[in-house]
């Protein structure tokens, strides 16, 4: 079921809260999302106290450029696949001093699937260092839409879950 703007709203506002209340920042590393988490982390006015931004790296070119993915990785491994998302997570907090970043990477389709990557997987990391990083994939249903809204809101409750286990 695809998660509503309110949902997506609610869960922007507990992690925001969980930042502040750990006086941390946060950096999305976002692909199929498209910036998505870091607009709905700075739908709340008073944002920027915790989010240091954003970086939508949508090819595998901006992923080795702006976050160090090692090209071997993509190569060996595939955009869509765990060492992707730990190297981006390592990557955004190298790159921007953050205290906690989340990465997400997946298919959203119509297209692009494949027997092993079917449409409506996503894979999913945070953390707060290279050592300290958690990822985990999902396989959503849905269209287009309805994929990239289950991600996000997946990504926002990741990380909530990520800074109440720390």
């Amino acid at each position: 079921m695809p998660a509503s703007d309110h949902e997506l709203e609610q869960a922007g506002s507990q992690l925001g809260e969980k930042l502040l209340a750990e006086n941390l920042t946060l950096i999305t590393a976002e692909s199929c999302t498209g910036g998505w988490v870091a607009k709905v982390m700075t739908d709340k006015p008073g944002s920027s106290a915790y989010v240091v931004g954003g970086l939508v790296t949508y090819s595998n070119h901006a992923k080795q450029k702006l976050l160090g993915v090692a090209g071997r990785t993509l190569d060996t491994h595939g955009a869509v696949s765990e060492p992707v998302v730990r190297e981006m997570v390592a990557g955004a907090l190298a790159t921007t001093g953050a205290g906690v970043a989340v990465a997400v990477s997946g298919v959203a389709g119509p297209g692009g699937g494949s027997k092993k990557k079917p449409v409506g997987t996503v894979w999913f990391a945070w953390g707060s260092s290279a050592e300290n990083t958690e990822a985990v994939v999902q396989h959503f249903s849905g269209d287009r839409d309805q994929v990239r809204r289950q991600a996000v809101l997946f990504a926002l409750q990741g990380v909530s879950g990520f800074l109440e286990k720390a």
